[in-house]
């Protein structure tokens, strides 16, 4: 027991560790203006085997579970991002950037590990081996780092978009890479009889990525049923987050693609029912951010690059530079033989630099099959893959999201996905008031009332006294009983049918307390006045003028013109 007690207590250290230092470290790299998942990675550096080692591998490794999780979430929410209208739209560019960008750096990257491995074994059929593999991993891009840097700078736009699509791909097309250029190098390094042929390799992969998105979509049709029954958020989430957890679990034990099955499931769930998945994919967000940070520290975390010989440091260098430059010319030619947006063509590639987790896990495995190749005589191919794809991941994780940015600001697409909440939360009722409306007198007649709502486009007027402060509000709703007798007009006064002390709001009001006053009130107009001290009117609410001016500030925060 006192064992069980001690294990409890150090994954609770380690979470909480990893969680408050990987936010002091988002403050302090913001701080520099970089994006706050180099913080994140920085402290798993600081805190793990290439620092002061409080996490090591064996502590990750125990806690791969909470991994697997948090790609799921993670492809769960990028699914929720891609939406079927901009597929149908960019398909053919997004197929073209897709191919050139992975084909491009498999290449290059092939070409140049293949040549050093070879300068340093003298095998050809290693240095084979080792171009397969080593060009099918630069192939991935992880889209973690990116869509994490997306979300923070809050950037919308057609390059947005492609990127979003592009790394969310991007997994599918490193996985079938991946499976034909292992098969490719089993053969070629002798290991794996039959089982090595790229026919097989081929036919797993196949079943890998299918059974993915089959799992995926299922259980978004599934979401999506009992979407349509339950209308409270939290339960939403709850039967969400299950669901998930399922998909999850079930793509693990029958070794499908995790990332790609829970993509599938946020894309399905957010194209069927996209009205109410919004404020689910929103919760789900939210509650996120812890997982999101452990994620980013646990990779910085597992990253050690001690003992490299020096022959390894000439091809991490090589592979870098050679997959930075296939995934910018690949995304530019794919781009340009589509007739893609300028913006898309001059800045994609840079979105492309971040690899992650997928890489990493694909040299884990690929290891296990080429451990029995010599290099050097002190160095396996397996070791090799391992110590080059941690060294190359820590470098383009470091420089990867810097990129996204620039990407985004050279493209002018930073800070435009401003919602609904965001302009909110940021407004007072003096930015959204209507300040020419003429009160009205209480000893003012109900025939002259009658005029002015006729006249106006108002519901609702406010009432003052001799004093001019407002002591009430008319409405066509006060005057129901009486609207139909005509001759009551000329004698009832409109301090007779009035509601005396209504509720008044004041211009230094935030937006939101209104809103939310509103609503409790089932109220859709309300009188506006100077402050709590002086009730003499200011002006007047209206909720279909107060929608118009939100989505009139959401649209000029995007900085879109309206070309009416």
């Amino acid at each position: 027991m006192p064992d069980t007690a001690e294990a409890t207590k150090g994954i609770l250290f380690i979470l909480g560790l990893g969680v408050f230092g990987g936010m002091l470290g988002a403050w302090f790299f913001q701080k520099m203006r970089v994006p706050q998942v180099i913080g994140y990675i920085v402290i798993g550096l600081i805190i793990g085997e290439s620092g002061f080692e409080y996490l090591r591998i064996a502590d990750i490794e125990n806690l791969q579970p909470f991994n697997i999780f948090a790609l799921g979430i993670i492809g769960f929410l990028v699914g929720g991002e891609l939406k079927l209208a901009e597929f149908k739209k960019y398909g053919k560019q997004f197929a073209a950037i897709l191919f050139g960008e992975g084909v491009l750096a498999f290449v290059l990257v092939g070409l140049c590990s293949g040549l050093i491995v070879y300068k340093v074994s003298g095998s050809i059929n290693a240095a084979l081996a080792a171009g397969c593999v080593f060009g099918a991993i630069a192939s991935a891009t992880d889209p973690a780092s990116t869509v994490d840097v997306l979300w923070e700078y809050r950037s919308k736009g057609v390059l947005t978009t492609s990127i979003t699509a592009i790394v969310a791909l991007d997994d599918a097309l490193a996985m079938t890479l991946y499976g034909l250029g292992t098969g490719a190098a089993q053969m070629l390094a002798g290991s794996g009889g039959e089982e090595a042929s790229v026919l097989h390799k081929a036919g797993e992969v196949a079943v890998e990525l299918f059974g993915a998105i089959l799992l995926g979509a299922v259980a978004a049709i599934l979401l999506s049923f009992l979407l349509r029954w339950l209308h409270q958020s939290e339960k939403s989430m709850a039967f969400a987050l299950g669901l998930l957890l399922l998909v999850i679990a079930m793509s693990d034990a029958y070794k499908l693609d995790v990332i790609l099955a829970a993509m599938t499931m946020g894309f399905v769930t957010a194209n069927i029912s996209p009205h109410r998945s919004e404020s689910l994919f929103n919760l789900v967000r939210s509650f996120s951010g812890p997982i999101y940070v452990l994620f980013f520290v646990f990779v910085g975390a597992r990253l050690s690059i001690d003992g490299m010989p020096g022959w390894l440091w000439w091809l991490v260098g090589g592979y870098v530079l050679f997959r930075s430059a296939g995934k910018m010319a690949g995304a530019y030619f794919g781009a340009k033989l589509t007739g893609s947006e300028p913006v898309v063509r001059k800045y994609l590639g840079m979105g492309l630099f971040a690899q992650g987790g997928v890489a990493v896990g694909l040299s884990i495995m690929a290891s296990r099959h080429l451990s029995n190749v010599a290099l050097d005589g002190k160095l396996s191919l397996g070791d090799a893959i391992i110590f080059g794809v941690t060294a190359t991941t820590l470098i383009v994780q470091l420089i990867g999201p810097p990129m996204v940015k620039l990407a985004i600001r050279k493209a002018d697409e930073s800070g435009r996905n401003v919602t609904d909440d965001d302009v909110i939360k940021s407004l007072k009722v003096s930015d959204v008031m209507e300040g020419d409306i003429k009160p009205v007198f209480e000893g003012e007649s109900l025939e002259l009332v009658m005029k002015r709502f006729t006249d106006g486009d108002y519901l609702s007027y406010p009432v003052i006294n001799e004093n001019e402060n407002v002591c009430g509000l008319i409405s066509l709703g006060s005057m129901k009983e009486i609207i139909t007798d005509r001759d009551t007009w000329r004698w009832l006064l409109a301090g007779d049918v009035m509601l005396q002390e209504p509720l008044c709001a004041t211009p230094d009001m935030p937006l939101q307390e209104l809103l939310n006053m509103l609503a409790d009130h089932n109220l859709e107009q309300l009188p506006v006045v100077e402050s709590k001290i002086s009730q003499k009117p200011a002006g007047m609410l209206r909720r279909e003028f107060i929608n118009k001016r939100i989505a009139e500030e959401v649209v000029h925060r995007q900085g879109i013109k309206n070309a009416a």
